[in-house]
C-alpha cells in the first residue's frame, strides 16, 4: 500500500527509525519514504545509537521497549552528549505510562506518540509538525 502526500521542503530531511517491530519498521520507512523523506532504520537500541552517531539526521522515532539499548538509555545518552543535540526525538511507543512518557520529556524528547493512536496520514503529519 502506497500513500501519497505533498513534498513541501521535506526532500532533505533525513529520518531515523528505531524499532523492533519489523513490520511496523517497513510501515514507517514506506510511508515515510513515499511522503519524499530519507529514511534509514534499526531493529534494535545499540544499532540505533551507533546511526545516531554516524549518519547525519533532522528526526528520529524511537521506539521506547527496544533490545540491547531501550530508548531511555539512548535519550539519556543523546542528552548527555552535546554533538547529538543535533535534531528531534520523537517517541512512538505502546507505552502509555504517565511516568515513563514524563520522564521521557524529562530526557529531553521532542514529543511522544501512541503507536496504536498513529494512522499513516497522522505520522507525516505530526512529523511535518516537528520538523516545522
Amino acid at each position: 500500500m502506497l500513500y501519497y502526500f505533498s513534498m513541501r521542503d521535506i526532500t532533505a530531511k533525513k529520518i531515523i527509525v528505531i524499532e523492533d517491530e519489523a513490520d511496523i519498521r517497513v510501515l514507517y520507512k514506506e510511508v515515510l519514504n513515499a511522503a519524499g523523506f530519507s529514511v534509514h532504520d534499526a531493529a534494535d537500541g545499540v544499532a540505533g545509537m551507533s546511526m545516531l552517531k554516524n549518519t547525519d539526521w533532522n528526526l528520529v522515532l524511537l521506539d521506547i521497549m527496544l533490545p540491547g539499548k531501550d530508548g531511555m538509555k539512548i535519550l539519556k545518552e543523546l542528552k548527555e552528549t552535546p554533538a547529538f543535540k543535533k535534531g528531534i526525538v520523537v517517541a512512538l511507543s505502546n507505552l502509555n505510562n504517565d511516568t515513563i512518557i514524563k520522564e521521557a520529556f524529562k530526557q529531553g524528547i521532542d514529543g511522544y506518540l501512541i503507536k496504536s493512536e498513529i494512522n499513516p496520514d497522522r505520522l507525516i503529519e505530526e512529523i511535518r509538525g516537528f520538523l516545522g
